[in-house]
């Protein structure tokens, strides 16, 4: 589900092997599921291991879970062989296909999961639950970085090195997105916002946010044409680029900004990470779609010759 494919092609001077096809949302959905749940399993691993996570088994079960339910969703669809559904990390498991390094890799990740659920006990100060966290993040990045670099491999010298950038992208939007879930677990025990979501960890995902948004702007301008040919019509693009970003942006920076000076409830985070979620899944549909309108273009001369 973690298939980076639209990322991998963003330089569209460069030779391409084939012309990318823009995923269906279903598709686009389960791997922004995942990726928000490698996102909250990194930032709660990360933040057992440096002993500043606070106490309560519940409080780590949940994002645990809920990060679970994310990532194994792409998996379970999988499994029930659907069109268009049922590859995973390049494992077609209904086929009962040998599972790919890269879905080996994915399920690695499980293993610190269960050893952090069972480990986690009152103030998870013990050496072992930390060591375990420090693994659940250390193999969610893994999973995430070898994913893209997987794809990158397959690729022509001169798209690869347009895609030198793509591992950090891929690692921010999790931590963005996981962000806004795991302040939602802590929130919904507290049945308060302000216990859960402090003003440090709020300046925390305005960063994340900026910084993708960054990142992300630099990947789209690297789909500008080549000089001397003019850009085919991406007026839908534009739009779904500008859906895309009001809801992973412009609403989850202003509910971050409302909770911090009000008293607003639960459902306020709720609303952020559920926005961002959608906006994610629109941006890399708009970004795929995009990109195979123009790889279409840019081999047009070729094709008439």
């Amino acid at each position: 589900m973690m298939h980076p494919s639209s990322d991998m092609q963003a330089c569209v001077s460069a030779p391409a092997r084939e012309h990318p096809l823009p995923p269906a949302y279903p598709a686009s959905l389960l791997r922004t599921l995942a990726l928000s749940g490698y996102g909250l399993w990194m930032l709660l691993g990360l933040a057992l291991a440096l002993g500043i996570y606070r106490g309560g088994r519940s409080e780590a079960l949940l994002p645990l879970a809920l990060g679970a339910a994310f990532v194994s969703a792409g998996l379970v669809v999988a499994c029930l062989h659907l069109q268009g559904l049922s590859e995973w990390h390049g494992w077609f498991p209904a086929r009962r296909s040998r599972p790919t390094r890269e879905a080996l890799l994915a399920l690695a990740a499980y293993l610190p999961m269960l050893a952090v659920a069972g480990l986690v006990r009152g103030d998870n100060a013990f050496w072992a639950t930390r060591l375990a966290g420090a693994a659940l993040a250390l193999c969610s990045a893994a999973s995430l970085v070898y994913t893209v670099h997987n794809y990158r491999r397959r690729l022509s010298a001169g798209v690869a090195r347009c895609s030198a950038q793509l591992p950090v992208s891929r690692v921010v939007a999790s931590l963005y997105t996981g962000g806004l879930w795991l302040w939602l677990c802590l929130a919904a025990q507290d049945g308060a916002v302000h216990a859960a979501g402090t003003r440090p960890w709020i300046m925390v995902l305005l960063v994340f946010a900026l910084l993708l948004g960054l990142i992300e702007g630099l990947r789209w301008q690297a789909l500008s044409p080549p000089e001397g040919r003019s850009p085919p019509p991406r007026m839908r693009g534009r739009t779904a680029r500008f859906v895309a970003a009001l809801f992973t942006y412009a609403v989850p920076s202003l509910a971050l900004l409302v909770v911090d000076l009000s008293d607003a409830g639960v459902a306020l985070v709720a609303l952020a990470a559920t926005s961002c979620l959608l906006g994610r899944t629109i941006e890399q549909r708009a970004y795929e779609a995009a990109l195979a309108r123009l790889s279409r273009a840019d081999h047009a001369p070729v094709r008439g010759l």
